[in-house]
């Protein structure tokens, strides 16, 4: 039975800080410190962590923000879980616990960014929790010391997740990209070849969201995977 509850002490602040250090890889100086939490936490963000039993097998850091017009949102700065509690549903409990808190104090988004490269993660987040892809940035964070990251630049999606909305409703395809399976390998193995594919990829992304389209729908296939986008109010 996985637990997700909201951590204030700094000794389970200290676990978040150096389960960044075995999901990621992170050298030090790219860690959120402990005081970052402890901020986030005192400010109006949010410090959540998801427990098996005694065990920390999971977190997420939020910090307040407002927008252009004076609306206040939240701002998702990191999640991660254990890879041995991948696909075992812990990521979704730790949003949707994420959400119902959000939603008791009265924020209606919730922001993020993530890699595009990364096609588990946008299927969770656009298809699994409905979030909405309108905004993208290039090399968001510089070249990390992230061995995930592959030395790739950190073009970013932004996932926009609108709580006082339905889902997107499905509407007609206009643009789609379509990104190989076999990325995550690519990155690994030939860095050429995936640096190639991501240039591509972020040119497509910031040519159909300037026209006004979205990603409102991710799609999986045997061969590769595929960013829906569509028109976007």
């Amino acid at each position: 039975m996985i637990e997700v509850r909201t951590i204030t002490a700094i000794e389970d602040l200290r676990e978040a800080v150096r389960l960044q250090k075995v999901i990621w890889g992170f050298e030090d100086l790219e860690l959120l410190p402990v005081r970052l939490f402890v901020v986030a936490n005192k400010v109006g963000g949010q410090t959540m962590a998801a427990f098996d039993g005694e065990k920390m097998v999971g977190f997420l850091i939020a910090v307040p923000g407002i927008r252009t017009g004076g609306e206040c949102y939240l701002h998702s700065n990191m999640m991660g879980v254990l890879a041995e509690y991948r696909n075992a549903g812990v990521g979704r409990q730790l949003k949707f616990a994420q959400r119902e808190e959000a939603l008791s104090r009265g924020f209606k988004l919730i922001e993020w960014t993530f890699d595009p490269l990364e096609l588990k993660n946008a299927f969770f987040n656009v298809e699994r929790l409905g979030a909405v892809v309108h905004r993208y940035v290039l090399n968001q964070y510089g070249v990390t010391t992230s061995r995930l990251h592959g030395g790739l630049p950190t073009d970013r999606c932004i996932a926009s997740w609108y709580l006082d909305r339905p889902a997107p409703a499905r509407t007609p395809v206009i643009e789609r990209i379509d990104v190989p399976n076999e990325i995550a390998t690519l990155r690994l193995e030939q860095p050429a070849e995936a640096r190639r594919l991501q240039g591509s990829i972020s040119e497509r992304f910031l040519e159909y969201l300037r026209r006004g389209l979205a990603v409102t729908a991710f799609e999986r296939g045997e061969t590769h995977s595929s960013y829906l986008f569509t028109e976007w109010k």
